[in-house]
């Protein structure tokens, strides 16, 4: 074996449980779309949100507009760091 060994890295997420009422069709779509990625439905939900939602702008913008905006920021993963 020669090359630089790498060494799996934790998935490290902080899972809380949600109670949530969601459509038959959506339930659906996630179970089929998990099976088809070989992801759990939790992974392909989490995944799916944070790459996207994320790329609102205005959703962006509402956040930057809000007065809290630094503690919202910081829990959804978009704060800079101060040096």
């Amino acid at each position: 074996m020669s090359g630089k060994l790498e060494f799996i890295k934790p998935k490290n997420k902080q899972v809380e449980p949600v109670d949530w009422h969601i459509s038959e069709r959506t339930r659906a779509i996630v179970r089929y779309y998990a099976e088809y990625c070989e992801y759990s439905e939790q992974e392909i939900v989490d995944e799916f949100l944070q790459r996207n939602l994320l790329k609102d702008k205005q959703f962006l913008e509402w956040v930057q507009s809000r007065r809290n905006n630094k503690r919202i920021l910081k829990a959804i993963g978009l704060s800079q760091h101060e040096e």
